[in-house]
């Protein structure tokens, strides 16, 4: 954890009725300086959304060889590469060759996210899960954070209802193509 990080908590309720996850869990979440309230909360519901035993948080913006999401096997082997934003192309690659699966979660504009990546080297850029949310989800949801936080986050049907300390949010889930 970086020098001068807050930390968020936040205790979740996921029912993912898309993938067939429920479960109950509860994560510190440190945000540093110069990270945004966006950005932490585009990586909390990649985090949420990609669950599965084995994910963790990387060291976030201090580690420049890791994606902000990752899960790992019993053995420490990378198996999901979830990168958060705006990645460059060179990263998706990269997390493409080293791990089974890679996806991307934005709160940007995708068509400006995928802009740079056009013409680029990207290994197995078909199988790349890129995903977006619904404009001004992102933001709203970011009016009702605090460092306490209760979350339940609902799936279904590639719709996301999320309440975050009694406010009520919801967005699709949008797929884009990386290549």
């Amino acid at each position: 954890m970086a020098a001068g990080s807050t930390i968020h908590t936040f205790t979740v309720q996921l029912a993912d009725v898309d993938r067939g996850v429920y479960e109950d869990f509860t994560l510190r979440v440190a945000r540093h300086p110069s990270e945004t309230d966006l950005y932490m909360v585009t990586r909390l519901l990649a985090y949420c959304l990609e669950y599965e035993e084995g994910i963790v948080f990387s060291e976030g913006v201090s580690s420049t060889d890791e994606p902000a999401v990752l899960v790992r096997d019993l053995t420490g082997t990378i198996t999901a590469w979830i990168e958060v934003g705006a990645p460059d192309a060179a990263r998706l690659h990269y997390g493409s060759k080293l791990a089974d699966r890679v996806a991307i979660y934005t709160h940007r504009d995708p068509v400006k996210v995928a802009a740079p990546w056009a013409g680029k080297k990207i290994h197995n850029a078909t199988a790349i899960v890129f995903r977006s949310f619904d404009p001004g989800f992102i933001e709203e949801t970011v009016t009702a954070l605090e460092r306490r936080n209760a979350v339940t986050l609902s799936v279904t049907e590639g719709q996301l209802y999320l309440e975050l300390n009694g406010t009520t949010v919801t967005s699709a889930l949008h797929d884009h193509d990386v290549a």
